[in-house]
């Protein structure tokens, strides 16, 4: 027992959280030992290593289930297999760099040939820019034609990679509801997004600061909004008073709110969701949030203050597969 090391001595010397130990203890990674000698976690020396063996898998940002797999194997075969597939992924990664690299360069000789104060050059590079944002790729233009083609293949292989989604669970909570209307009646002049609104000394946060969602059916969709636990229905009448029931919720950020942004983040959402042992809920309907900077509720006041830019929560209904 002389030979343990306390949790905080190993998170100072490794700095590392105390949380992330737990978290590895959690996960079946990691073993510490307890005894009525002492309230702390300790270490042993074989704990240690793992410790140490852990970081470095992760600073090779291999993920925590091929980090199992490779613990739970009784010789080198798994390691070797995880870090070749990262060798390939990082040789795909670069080889495709280097050709965007080339096209941008091939851009930029483009480029240099323009007349900036010809209004026609200026026009002629404002059209190619918008070919590239909306895959329009059967226009002519000065340069190399192969290059557009090329470009989209490349940047839609390197935006492939999976965004940062977390596992989310909103509670229960109150709610005033629109109930279930078209876009044009939510977002018109009067409309249930001004009603409801109507109602703002009624909300309350409940996750991220957040107090209100948008559920999506296909071309509608329902906006809720959460309340005190004391709101009474005559108080939002005629709006409805729903008890929304929460639940578990795979959520990722998409910017700018364009269309294509919004899908983009969405479909990496359900590509995440098919390495874990998550589903999609379909009982349920996914929804999204966009975050205010202040009590004022002014969206375009957050920008000007200091987002830049338009930021979308995007929450997908997850629940853990059926065997």
């Amino acid at each position: 027992m002389n030979n343990l090391v306390k949790i905080r001595d190993v998170s100072n010397k490794y700095n590392i959280t105390a949380r992330a130990l737990r978290y590895y203890e959690d996960m079946g990674l990691l073993k510490s030992i307890r005894n009525s000698d002492s309230p702390y976690r300790m270490y042993d020396e074989d704990a240690v290593r793992r410790i140490e063996q852990i970081l470095i898998l992760r600073k090779l940002n291999i993920s925590i289930k091929d980090i199992k797999r490779i613990f739970g194997a009784s010789g080198s075969d798994v390691v070797l297999e995880v870090l070749g597939k990262k060798v390939e992924t990082i040789d795909d990664e670069v080889s495709l760099l280097n050709e965007l690299k080339s096209i941008v360069l091939d851009f930029i000789e483009e480029i240099e040939k323009l007349n900036f104060s010809n209004n026609a050059d200026i026009k002629q590079l404002y059209d190619k820019a918008k070919e590239i944002e909306t895959q329009i790729v059967s226009v002519d233009y000065i340069g190399k034609p192969a290059n557009m083609n090329r470009l989209i293949e490349i940047t839609d292989k390197l935006d492939k990679k999976i965004p940062d989604v977390m596992v989310i669970r909103i509670p229960p909570f109150r709610a005033v509801t629109s109930g279930e209307q078209t876009f044009e009646d939510i977002f018109k002049e009067g409309g249930y997004m001004f009603q409801l609104w109507q109602h703002y000394p009624l909300y309350r946060p409940v996750i991220f600061d957040c107090l209100d969602f948008m559920l999506v059916n296909e071309d509608k969709a329902t906006m809720v909004c959460a309340v005190k636990d004391s709101v009474r229905k005559e108080d939002v009448s005629p709006l409805q008073l729903i008890d929304f029931p929460g639940g578990l919720y795979a959520m990722a950020v998409s910017i700018d709110e364009d269309d294509e942004s919004i899908k983009k983040v969405q479909d990496k959402i359900f590509q995440w969701i098919e390495s874990t042992n998550f589903e999609v809920d379909k009982n349920r309907s996914f929804m999204f949030n966009m975050p205010y900077l202040d009590e004022e509720n002014i969206y375009q006041k957050d920008i000007e203050k200091g987002l830049g830019y338009r930021q979308m929560q995007r929450y997908v209904p997850i629940k853990l597969k059926e065997d």
